[in-house]
């Protein structure tokens, strides 16, 4: 069984476990009120026929059978009720309205009823069902006969309305109960929708298929529910395409090494001059192996959750000590654009690396001499940082591809590199929510910028006092990017 139609059976075997139960205890209820009914209605009969024995018709009567003869023409009883007088011990006469069941001809009855001296009441059962019985013995003075009024409520009678309403219940229940399955079956279909396509979906799932999402309907707890499995799909499409491009890249970028190496091991001879030449240029291959493999790692893990360690990054140190780094990469012209005041938060191992980068990369598009400088400002909630040079520049044909994997400059340092650098940096500003770009402007060299907000991630910022105090986060709000050439 599906687990549809098990939620279904368990719902519907409950409701009908309720609804029996409230028929069972209404039943019980009423039966327990219709034996009350009875008894109310016999003292009430038997509080009458003493109230007529006692007033001036009952007092003129001069027999016993007199008296109950005139009782009964003057009594009419109700319905599920029934009247019948004993003289001696023997049925005499009855109330003219035919009973239920004919009990002064049950000799099984008459038996328990004659030969009272007191009145007495009780239950007999009959084949119209309970009978709440009660006998008042009468006598007239002057008159040996004895005799006794029998007072007789049919109480299955009396109740058979309220026991009726009860089987109406019970089949209205009963009927409710079948169109409250097959409702519950439909809407339990609608409701579980989205749990068989997250089955079916999980079944369609494969390594080269992971595309496929569910369709999200609605707020409740189910849409959520999907809302949530896809993003789950979504993380484990993002991890299975980062492996995939992992291994295309290094595919990609380590045959052409492991080829140079191999193919110069094979060819080297025993002259000492070539061998050395050999473990040079084989050395040289490896290292840029290894940094190929550190680049791939790392572009590897810009897609982790864990790739930032956001704390408390002071801008001005930040940029400070990126220069301090960077002087030892070349023999460049190295200053400072712009130093911005105050902290963000940020992961500031990264945000140097990716300085570094742009600093390295702008190395190997200038020559001695050329400035090559890093800045930094701040401004509301967003800060940036940037290096330019006054190099050769970037290409118009290679600017929209600038930051694409594998991606090299035209020139004569083109072999440098495995074109990783910049795609590293634009991950290091993507995980911090910003962007990484090139800046569009007249003349030689070229200018990187990282654009970042300045909480990284879901980091609450806590204002300092001392850039609210001196307005430091609007000093850079209005003005341009310092132009190199500008500067000596």
């Amino acid at each position: 069984m599906s687990a549809r139609g098990r939620i279904i059976g368990w719902m519907v075997l409950l409701v009908a476990i309720a609804l029996a139960g409230s028929i069972v205890v209404t039943a019980q209820v009423i039966s327990v009120r219709a034996d009350d009914i009875a008894g109310d209605n016999l003292s009430h009969e038997a509080d009458s026929f003493h109230a007529y024995a006692a007033s001036p018709t009952g007092r003129s009567q001069q027999s016993v059978d007199a008296l109950l003869t005139r009782y009964l023409e003057d009594s009419v009883p109700d319905s599920g009720e029934s009247y019948f007088t004993l003289l001696d011990d023997q049925p005499d006469r009855r109330s003219s309205v035919e009973p239920p069941a004919r009990l002064d001809t049950d000799p099984g009855f008459i038996k328990e009823v004659a030969g009272h001296a007191e009145p007495v009441s009780g239950w007999w059962q009959s084949r119209a069902g309970k009978v709440r019985y009660g006998v008042i013995p009468a006598r007239v003075d002057g008159d040996p006969q004895r005799g006794a009024l029998v007072i007789l409520q049919f109480r299955d009678v009396q109740a058979g309305p309220l026991f009726a309403s009860v089987k109406i219940f019970g089949i209205v229940a009963a009927v409710a109960l079948v169109f409250a399955g097959v409702a519950s079956w439909l809407v339990a279909g609608r409701v579980l929708e989205p749990v068989r396509l997250m089955r079916q979906t999980a079944e369609q799932i494969s390594e080269s298929d992971l595309h496929r999402r569910i369709p999200v309907t609605g707020k409740d707890d189910v849409a959520r529910l999907s809302a949530t499995f896809n993003r789950m799909l979504d993380r484990l499409e993002g991890s299975f395409d980062t492996q995939r491009r992992f291994i295309d890249d290094a595919g990609h970028e380590l045959r052409t090494p492991i080829t140079v190496v191999r193919g110069h091991l094979e060819l080297m001879g025993d002259d000492p001059q070539e061998r050395a030449e050999t473990t040079a240029l084989v050395l040289e291959e490896l290292d840029r192996m290894k940094r190929i493999v550190v680049e791939l790692i790392d572009l590897a893990r810009a897609e982790r959750p864990d790739f930032l360690a956001p704390g408390r990054v002071d801008l001005a140190d930040l940029t400070v000590d990126a220069l301090a780094h960077a002087r030892v990469l070349a023999e460049r012209h190295w200053a400072v654009d712009a130093v911005a005041e105050g902290t963000v938060v940020a992961d500031g191992q990264r945000l140097t690396q990716a300085l570094m980068q742009l600093a390295s990369n702008a190395v190997q598009h200038t020559a001695p001499g050329d400035r090559i400088a890093i800045g930094s400002e701040r401004y509301g909630d967003r800060f940036r940082l940037w290096v330019s040079d006054t190099g050769r520049g970037v290409s118009p044909a290679d600017a929209p591809h600038i930051f694409e994997r594998f991606r090299r400059g035209e020139g004569p340092v083109r072999a440098h590199g495995a074109g990783l650098g910049l795609s590293i940096v634009k991950s290091i500003a993507e995980a911090h929510a910003g962007t990484a770009r090139l800046v569009d402007r007249p003349g030689p060299g070229a200018t990187f910028v990282l654009d970042l907000p300045v909480a990284a991630g879901d980091v609450e910022v806590v204002p300092d006092r001392d850039d609210e105090a001196t307005g430091t986060d609007q000093a850079f709000s209005d003005s341009p990017i310092p132009d190199p050439e500008a500067r000596p």
